[in-house]
């Protein structure tokens, strides 16, 4: 059984390379891949929580909690994680784990949470990411509440913008998914990327 475990959608990009705005509301199979990432997670894990930034009105209609980067200036990915640790030491304080998902990942595999957890305990780590196809997804991660204040001085005091250069201060594991029929990691950073998710969830619909 997962331990308690928060969920979270990092949504706090700027979308640049599909021309602004919220790319996680686009569509891919009929739905946003917003949608597709709660349905996914909901089952999975304790809670689900979004990290976006500017208005949060946008997203009221999902009925989650909301939580902006709670550092300025757009510092990165690892922002919206220390948002997100942050957010579930005060507000989920008997909750000790945090899964960050990025907000563009509609094949999200429905083993995540369970498959982190198991490597967590196997092999002692800290921190645990996932990996597809050779490559390491840094951002796909289950993180301890506990590294909040490490995390924040790292970002805010240290100037640290890359999530592996976080992680690599700690004992860290990597779970590797198949790729077949469809890299579940596989993210839409461009309008190319949309059309392909597309295609993709026609061809496969239990995706």
């Amino acid at each position: 059984m997962v331990q308690p475990t928060i969920g979270a959608i990092l949504a706090g990009g700027l979308a640049r390379r599909l021309g602004g705005g919220d790319k996680t509301l686009r569509g891919v199979g009929g739905r946003s891949v917003l949608t597709r990432l709660i349905d996914r997670l909901t089952p999975r894990v304790t809670r689900v929580v979004l990290n976006a930034n500017d208005d949060p009105g946008r997203f009221a209609f999902l009925g989650l909690p909301i939580v902006a980067d709670s550092l300025p200036d757009h510092p990165g990915p690892l922002a919206g994680v220390l948002a997100v640790l942050e957010w579930a030491a005060t507000e989920a304080p008997g909750i000790a784990w945090v899964m960050t998902v990025p907000c563009d990942t509609p094949f999200l595999p429905s083993d995540l949470a369970e498959r982190l957890h198991a490597a967590r305990i196997r092999d002692g780590a800290t921190i645990v990411c996932a990996a597809s196809a050779g490559r390491t997804h840094p951002v796909i991660a289950l993180w301890p509440v506990a590294l909040a204040a490490a995390l924040r001085r790292a970002v805010a005091d240290e100037g640290i913008r890359r999530v592996g250069q976080f992680t690599g201060r700690y004992p860290c594991s990597v779970v590797d998914w198949g790729i077949d029929p469809v890299d579940p990691f596989f993210n839409v950073n461009t309008s190319e990327d949309l059309a392909e998710a597309d295609r993709l969830a026609t061809i496969h619909p239990g995706l």
